[in-house]
C-alpha cells in the first residue's frame, strides 16, 4: 500500500485501531511531548490531538513510532523495486533487446519515477493562504522545558540551488519559531540545503525556500535519507509511492509545491543574517547549545481547508527517528555497493544520533583492503561525520552489535587494527569534541580468522575504585565508579591496574552506571555519545615509522564530562500534570 498524502495513512490507522485519538484540550509547551514519550516507550498507537491549546489546527504525532506503522506507511514495494533494480545493473550492461525484455516490469516501474504538475484546482494544499502573520496559530511543540522555544519538528525544507534550479535539496532541518513571521533555519555543516545557501551567499542573493509540512509519507522518509548530494530527494519519494509526485506551481512563490501536502510555508532566507538559535533537546538525548544560524523571513502559508499539522518529538532514543531510520537503511543498502566497491552491508546506529556509530562488513581480498574501503566510507556524504567506524569480513547482521563487537574483537589486532584521527570535522549536535563541529575519529577493524578467545563472565575480582563490573558481550566489560569530576584520571589508573592483574578483556567502558551493559540501545547511546577517541581512548601505545600500534586492554571513558550539555529530563511538574491528566486523554 502507498499513501499519496497524510490523511490516507492517518485512515488506515483509525480502521486498525492503532490510531488514539486525545479530544481534551493539550497544552504544545511540554504537555503534548510528555503524552507522546510515554506512548512511544510502551510501543502505542499514533496520536491525533483535535484540541490543541491556542491552535485550531489538529496535531498528529507519532505516525511511524512503531515498525508496524512504518512499514504500513510505506509497504515492500520500495525495497523490493531498489533490490531489483540494483540486481539489473548486470544484466542489462550491455544492454542488449533480450535483457531489456526481461526487465519490462522494471522499466515501467522505472517510468512511473517522477512528478506531475496539476491545476490549482487539483491541488487541496490551495485551499488556504495567509500573508499577514502567517505563522500565527501554527501548534509547533516545545518538547523540553530548556527549549529555546517552540519550533518545526517535522519540517521538510525544499531549496534549489541559485545557479542551477535543476538540482533541488528537500531536507529536515530544526526551526525555532520566533515570531508570527520568522524562523531558525538550522542548516548544519553536511545539509544540503546550506550548499545552497552558501553558493548564494557567495552571490549576496537571498535564497527562496519551501517548507512543507504534511503530504505523502514518503516526502517525510526522503527528506531525511542519507543520500548522495546530487541525488534528487524529490525523485526518492517518488520511487517509495510508487507514482508521481503531485506538484503545483506556489502562486505566489517560486518553488513548485506538493498538492497534497497539509502546510507549506515560503520565503526566503538573506545573506549573511545569522540569529541565535536553541538551546533545544535534540535526538541525540541532550540539549544542543545556543549558537547563531541563518534567519527565514516567511512571506506567507498555505494550508489545506482542513489541514493536519504533523509533529514527531526528539529525545534519548528510541523515537520515531529510530524506526525510520531503521527503514531507509533497508531501503538504501543494496545500493551501498555501487557506490563503494567492497562493502558489502553498511549500518549507522540511530541509538547513537546515527553519525557517532556505522558499521559495515566489507570485502577483504587482499591485505589492507577493509582498511582502504574504511576511507571510502569515510569520504562518502554523510557518513564524513562518523566518529567510530567498526569493519569487518564475515558475514554478520549488522543490526546485532554483541554480535558485531564479538567478531571484531576476536580478530582484532590493535597494533595494526586501531586507527585514531584527530582535528577532524564531527556532527553539529556532537559535543563530546569540546568544539562546535570539530573533534575526532577512529576506525576498528577485525578481519579474517580469530586471534583470541574472549571471555564471556567476569571473574577477575575486585579492582580498587570500581564499584560495579558488567560484561556487556564476551570480550567487552562494563565498569562504574567516581565520576569524572570527582576522579578525571580514574580510567588512567584503571588501566594501569588492568595491564597488572593481565586482564583477558581486550575493551572496558568506564561509565557512570554499569548497568548500561543489560542492554544494546542504553549501551549503545551512553558509551558513543559520551567520548571522543582522540580523549578518551586509554591504552599502552608504541609509535613506529609514524604508526601508533596499542597494546590491549582498550578503555574507553564513557562518563559524562564537564562541559558536556545536560542529558534530557521531563520536567516533575509537567509529569505529574500527565500522570493526574492520563485518563482524561484516553477517555475509551
Amino acid at each position: 500500500m502507498s499513501f499519496t498524502d497524510l490523511r490516507g495513512l492517518i485512515k488506515v490507522l483509525r480502521r486498525e485501531g492503532d490510531l488514539a485519538v486525545i479530544e481534551a484540550q493539550v497544552d504544545p509547551y511540554l504537555e503534548l511531548a510528555e503524552i507522546h514519550r510515554r506512548v512511544i516507550d510502551e510501543g502505542g498507537p499514533a496520536l491525533l490531538f483535535t484540541n490543541v491549546k491556542g491552535s485550531p489546527f489538529p496535531v498528529v504525532t507519532n505516525l511511524f513510532g512503531t515498525v508496524r506503522r512504518v512499514d504500513l506507511a510505506f509497504g515492500p514495494r520500495p525495497e523490493a523495486f531498489m533490490k531489483q533494480a540494483i540486481g539489473a545493473m548486470d544484466r542489462l550492461l550491455p544492454p542488449s533487446p533480450k535483457a531489456l525484455w526481461g526487465e519490462r516490469n522494471l522499466i515501467w516501474d522505472a517510468l512511473k519515477v517522477g512528478m506531475k504538475e496539476v491545476q490549482a484546482n487539483a491541488a487541496p494544499i490551495l485551499g488556504a493562504v495567509r500573508r499577514e502573520r502567517p505563522l500565527e496559530g501554527l501548534p509547533a511543540l516545545t518538547s523540553w522545558q530548556l527549549d529555546g522555544g517552540p519550533f518545526v519538528t517535522l519540517p521538510l525544507v525544499y531549496t534549489e540551488h541559485p545557479e542551477h534550479r535543476g538540482q533541488h535539496n528537500l531536507g529536515m532541518y530544526r526551526m525555532q519559531i520566533f515570531d508570527h513571521s520568522t524562523t531558525g533555519m538550522h542548516w548544519q555543516i553536511h545539509k544540503g540545503g546550506g550548499f545552497h545557501y552558501h553558493e548564494a551567499e557567495k552571490r549576496n542573493e537571498a535564497l527562496p525556500v519551501s517548507v512543507f509540512l504534511g503530504g505523502p509519507p514518503a516526502l517525510i522518509a526522503s527528506a531525511i535519507a542519507p543520500v548522495p548530494e546530487h541525488l534528487p530527494e524529490l525523485l526518492l519519494a517518488s520511487l517509495i509511492i510508487g507514482g508521481k509526485l503531485q506538484v503545483v506551481q506556489d502562486p505566489y512563490g517560486r518553488h513548485r509545491i506538493p498538492a497534497q501536502a497539509e502546510f507549506v510555508l515560503s520565503g526566503k532566507v538573506e545573506p549573511h543574517a545569522r540569529r541565535p538559535e536553541g538551546p533545544f533537546g535534540d535526538h541525540y538525548g541532550y540539549y544542543s547549545w545556543t549558537h547563531d544560524f541563518p534567519v527565514f523571513d516567511v512571506s506567507h502559508m498555505w494550508h489545506r481547508k482542513d489541514a493536519i499539522y504533523p509533529a514527531t518529538i526528539v529525545g534519548k532514543p528510541r523515537q520515531e527517528d529510530y524506526y525510520l531510520g531503521d527503514f531507509l537503511q533497508r531501503l538504501l543498502s543494496p545500493a551501498f555497493p555501487l557506490a563503494m566497491p567492497g562493502v558489502k552491508e553498511l549500518w549507522t546506529y540511530a541509538e547513537t544520533g546515527f553519525h557517532a556509530l556505522a558499521a559495515a562488513v566489507v570485502r577483504e581480498s587482499y591485505s589492507r583492503e577493509a582498511l582502504g574501503t574504511a576511507f571510502r566510507i569515510l569520504g562518502e556524504g554523510q557518513l564524513t561525520l562518523t566518529k567510530y567506524l567498526m569493519i569487518t569480513d564475515r558475514p554478520i547482521d549488522l543490526g546485532d552489535f554483541p554480535q558485531l563487537m564479538e567478531t571484531v574483537l576476536e580478530r582484532f589486532r590493535p597494533e595494526t587494527d586501531l586507527f585514531v584521527f584527530d582535528k577532524t570535522s564531527h556532527d553539529t549536535l556532537d559535543y563530546t569534541g569540546g568544539k562546535l563541529n570539530h573533534g575526532s575519529k577512529a576506525v576498528m577493524l577485525g578481519v579474517g580468522e580469530p586471534v583470541r578467545e574472549l571471555p564471556a563472565a567476569y571473574d577477575e575480582g575486585p579492582i580498587d575504585e570500581i564499584a560495579d563490573a558488567r560484561p556487556y558481550c564476551r570480550g567487552c566489560l562494563v565498569v562504574s565508579g567516581a565520576s569524572y569530576e570527582g576522579e578525571p584520571e580514574l580510567a588512567v589508573r584503571l588501566l594501569k591496574r588492568l595491564r597488572e592483574r593481565g586482564t583477558a578483556w581486550p575493551l572496558v567502558i568506564l561509565a557512570d552506571d554499569a548497568s548500561i551493559a543489560e542492554a544494546q540501545t542504553p549501551f549503545l547511546w551512553t558509551v558513543f555519545t559520551r567520548f571522543n577517541p582522540a580523549d578518551d581512548i586509554y591504552a599502552e601505545t608504541k609509535l613506529n615509522r609514524h604508526h601508533v600500534g596499542y597494546d590491549l586492554p582498550l578503555v574507553i571513558d564513557a562518563r559524562m564530562k564537564p562541559g558536556y550539555p545536560d542529558e534530557l529530563v521531563p520536567r516533575e511538574d509537567v509529569v505529574k500534570l500527565v500522570d493526574e491528566r492520563w485518563h482524561s486523554y484516553f477517555k475509551r
